[in-house]
């Protein structure tokens, strides 16, 4: 595969086998893999009363359950599709809804308002079935109970869970049978993986595995249209599972200014350069308004917008042409961009269960065909992408923000971030900061308006400070902060977090804390020996050179000047705000790059010196600096194993 190239495999392969256990190919944590201790009683029973008293096998109603919410329970607050508890019943206010494309008016769907249906099949009180995870999880039960019934099929706790997949499909809320069925397979697939996790309420379940073949002919039985014409698929680029539609962004002159065009560029990529990086955004808006914008030419684009709700997902953008979301040329140049709907500032109301499904087999899918690795340094968020010069640094995104929960979408794509150590944590080593998600609630401030504390949710970083003390102020960023001061705990600053996923090298070890090199000088964070946030692996770093004091870092890797053809101008490769200085290192995230530049300042049939991909030969590696990436040249550097 081209992502290994011989200098890395050689290296690595001195390495010691790294075996991760209890974590199957599909991304679920097995009930097998670090089960907790018995299950708490009153959320255990409550899937036991409900099964028995509703004729639900128990397995079905709780796997259902996890594929919702994974056994959540949001304490009476809803998601953003307005469902509530464990089981996710819905309640969006009555009225009308309005067809996008007709403008015709249309009744709400009965998906939406399950909690009152499960309040008429149950006797229960709305504002119990909303608040109470008993009375949830018995909503849920009879909910399932009745999409049986409506097709005929027997009901009984000690039915086969094989013969539930109709129900299950139902009860997805989908529009379609192929939404419904990937609903469905989830479900099955968790099924016969099991699961276990301690709630956010702190109950801990244990759902064991449970392999089952279920009768898929019964989603023939629902209501529920066919999906997507195959015409309609072969306009997308998706796994069939997904059910994606065609929303293209305009490629065409805007006339406002002779030669002005939107809003993104045509391609023939790989050929005329690699698919090197998945983005992941949110939209900060709502997907109706993200919608809009995509269609109109004098606005960016990206390859595919995802909706909060279902995971629903619209394709703008081929995938080998550029899309302009990144802010970096470079990167627009080698990734593919998916907008999620939602705010960073606000997070798990927003990044949903389905969201974080849908999205990541869209991942998988891409990954697998532009042979992309699994990893955070090629999927990765828009806040990990560089500026491109010193003054562009300040102005970079900071989405999907600190609510974005990177250890669970790793799981799901089949990949899961390290959570153990091959090596003592010394210095010289690599870690991969691995804090946890819904117990790692950080001091995050201005969510809400400036000098508010942010309400305590599950977050994906830890903080680094200039000294192994409490204390001590937060790291610099002299990119974000010019003028030297400290970074903050502020929502948008990510000046000073190592976020779930990223790799350093470790500089120095003193007790509880660990220093690393970030942003060319040392940053520290508490990671105890009994609850460790970082954990070291084997992998190589770059080290400055014999005889350089500093060595430059870039936000892109453009040729050197020679590799351009008469017609095309020098893109100038300007160095950023830092360096590495001696006796530093910096892990490697990729040791083979592409060094070019693509060529794409006209409206298609321009020039014929247009619309070309310039090719270098100065190599460059990107490697690991701080919160971003970044590039160094091969020729300032020397490629090492790590000890």
């Amino acid at each position: 595969m081209r992502r290994r190239p011989k200098i890395l495999a050689a290296l690595v392969a001195v390495a010691l086998p790294i075996t991760v256990t209890g974590v199957s190919s599909g991304g679920e944590h097995a009930a097998t893999a670090a089960t907790p201790g018995p299950a708490s009683t009153a959320a255990a029973e409550a899937f036991r009363s409900a099964a028995a008293q509703y004729g639900v096998p128990e397995s079905v109603l709780m796997a259902v359950s996890y594929a919702e919410t994974r056994w959540d329970d949001h304490q009476g607050k809803s998601s953003t599709s307005g469902g509530f508890g464990p089981m996710h019943l819905t309640a969006v206010a009555a009225g009308t809804l309005v067809d996008r494309s007709t403008g015709q008016k249309l009744a709400k769907p009965d998906s939406l308002r399950t909690l009152y249906k499960a309040s008429d099949l149950t006797g229960l009180d709305p504002v119990a079935l909303r608040n109470d995870t008993a009375a949830n999880i018995a909503g849920g039960a009879a909910l399932l109970a009745s999409y049986q019934r409506s097709l005929n099929l027997p009901v009984g706790a000690a039915t086969s869970p094989a013969s539930w997949y109709g129900a299950v499909s139902t009860y997805a809320g989908a529009a379609d049978r192929t939404s419904a069925s990937a609903f469905a397979d989830d479900v099955y697939a968790i099924l016969a993986r099991g699961a276990a996790r301690t709630t956010n309420t702190g109950q801990q379940l244990v759902m064991p595995p449970l392999k089952v073949t279920p009768d898929k002919s019964q989603l023939a039985k629902t209501a529920l249209p066919a999906g997507r014409a195959a015409a309609a698929a072969d306009a997308v680029q998706c796994p069939a599972s997904l059910a994606c539609e065609s929303l293209p962004a305009p490629y065409e002159s805007t006339g406002t200014t002779p030669g002005d065009y939107g809003n993104h560029d045509l391609a023939n990529r790989p050929k005329t350069g690699k698919i090197d990086y998945i983005v992941i955004h949110d939209t900060e808006g709502g997907w109706q308004g993200t919608l809009n914008l995509v269609q109109d030419p004098n606005y960016v684009s990206w390859q595919y917008t995802m909706r909060s709700s279902d995971g629903h997902v619209w394709q703008h953008v081929n995938s080998k042409d550029v899309a302009w979301h990144a802010g970096n040329w470079y990167v627009n140049m080698h990734s593919v961009g998916i907008e999620h709907e939602g705010f960073a500032a606000q997070g798990a109301t927003w990044y949903t269960e389905a969201l974080y499904r849908n999205s990541a087999k869209l991942v998988r899918y891409l990954a697998q065909k532009n042979d992309i690795p699994l990893d955070r340094a090629h999927i990765i968020g828009h806040d990990q992408v560089p500026g491109t010069i010193p003054a562009n640094v300040k102005g970079m995104h900071w989405d999907p923000g600190p609510y974005w929960d990177w250890e669970r979408y790793f799981d799901l794509l089949g990949a899961p971030i390290y959570g153990h150590s091959v090596f003592p944590v010394k210095a010289g080593t690599i870690v991969t900061v691995k804090p946890g998600f819904a117990d790692n609630m950080q001091v995050i401030t201005n969510c809400s308006g400036a000098g508010t504390t942010c309400t305590p949710q599950g977050s994906n970083f830890v903080y680094l400070r200039q000294a192994p003390d409490d204390a001590a102020p937060l790291v610099k960023d002299l990119g974000l902060r010019p003028n030297g001061a400290d970074s903050t705990t502020q929502v948008s600053d990510i000046g000073a977090r190592a976020a779930a996923g990223s790799k350093y090298v470790v500089a120095e070890r003193s007790g509880d804390w660990v220093a690393v090199w970030w942003l060319g000088a040392k940053a520290w964070f508490k990671s105890p020996a009994g609850a460790p946030d970082a954990f070291a692996k084997p992998g190589l770093v770059v080290k400055p050179k014999a005889g350089k004091t500093s060595v430059p870092v870039y936000g892109r890797a453009y040729p050197e000047q020679a590799a351009y053809p008469a017609g095309i101008p020098y893109q100038t490769v300007t160095p950023l705000q830092y360096s590495i200085g001696t006796g530093q290192a910096y892990p490697v995230g990729d040791a083979d790059i592409e060094t070019d530049y693509y060529r794409a300042v006209m409206f298609a049939g321009q020039p014929p010196t247009d619309h070309v991909q310039v090719l270098g030969k100065d190599r460059y590696y990107q490697i690991w600096f701080g919160h971003r990436m970044a590039y160094v040249r091969a020729a300032d550097v020397d490629l090492k194993l790590a000890h």
